[in-house]
């Protein structure tokens, strides 16, 4: 495994992540959680992302459960906080900022985290308000860094422009061979201001694995298959799209890789792509995403792979 530095922090995280979106304390049961944790160390992963929404608050509970035995500094950890936790709490306030936090570090087991991010911006609650709350939660030790997930360049730089509060280090956006929205604005942004993009879903919620075929059904377990983890893959299950792939896998085998691996790898080229987030149901899946650190495309296979999906990108 190899690591990156984090934006302008002194974190340096391992270049695959292991996220728990739809899965820990959600779609997967609590034995494979703990295995894939496990592996996770194994391997190298160093960098563990949640939320306090995932699951309402048991994916947080589980990771608190299953990292509590380890030495504290031996993992990055990372949570968020926005979406609605109940009928009253949700969003930015200095209220819910001060509120959640605790919440999330009490079911973490933990004082701190590494890094605290807004999972989306909050148009209800002004920008000042919360870069200030969240500098207190900083400047009191509970987070080392803050940052932000799918926030807009207009909102990235308005917040880079407040005087006197914690500066973000880190962007959380979609982005892998099929979704490259973000290369457009963010990325040049986030680079020129010391801002790290940690990627969710650059496996395109699985589809970029292969195991999704044109002519088959999913396969049975997968999280097509998932009433918990499926509901978010329409826009990438497409027959143009599973097409698009079945050439992509041509071109992986052609340069001596995995699907998951030209896709991660893909990734991971853009150098202001600190980590990839991977999900994971079993241990031997984050052993073969792990693989895809350090591996270095060549502008042939890098042509062949833009050649290969055509116009189904979203860009």
């Amino acid at each position: 495994m190899e690591y990156r530095r984090l934006g302008d922090s002194d974190l340096n995280i391992s270049e695959i992540s292991l996220g728990s979106w739809l899965t820990y304390g959600g779609g997967v049961e609590r034995e494979q959680a703990e295995g894939c944790v496990q592996k996770a160390f194994e391997v190298g992963i160093n960098f563990i992302d949640t939320a306090n929404v995932y699951g309402r608050g048991k994916a947080e509970t589980l990771l608190g459960e299953v990292l509590s035995g380890r030495e504290r500094t031996s993992y990055i950890l990372a949570t968020k906080l926005y979406f609605p936790m109940s009928n009253t709490d949700r969003g930015l306030s200095r209220e819910q900022v001060l509120k959640q936090i605790d919440l999330s570090l009490e079911r973490l087991r933990t004082d701190y985290v590494d890094l605290y991010q807004c999972h989306r911006y909050d148009e209800q609650t002004p920008l000042e308000e919360t870069m200030e709350a969240l500098t207190e939660v900083v400047r009191a030790g509970k987070a080392r860094y803050i940052g932000f997930s799918e926030w807009s360049a207009e909102q990235i730089q308005a917040a880079l422009d407040l005087p006197g509060v914690e500066k973000f280090v880190s962007s959380q956006p979609q982005y892998s061979l099929l979704w490259r929205k973000p290369e457009r604005e963010i990325f040049p942004l986030c680079a020129s201001n010391g801002i790290s993009q940690i990627v969710w879903s650059p496996l395109a919620q699985g589809v970029l694995t292969g195991k999704y075929r044109p002519d088959d059904p999913p396969p049975a377990g997968s999280r097509a298959t998932s009433a918990a983890m499926g509901g978010f893959m329409d826009r990438f299950t497409s027959r143009p799209v599973l097409e698009a792939v079945e050439r992509l896998r041509a071109v992986a085998e052609e340069a001596g890789l995995t699907l998951p691996q030209l896709a991660l790898a893909w990734v991971l080229r853009e150098p202001n792509v600190a980590s990839a987030i991977v999900g994971a149901s079993r241990p031997e899946q984050l052993e073969a995403n792990a693989s895809a650190s350090g591996i270095t495309l060549s502008e042939d296979t890098l042509r062949a792979a833009d050649e290969a999906l055509g116009d189904v990108v979203v860009r």
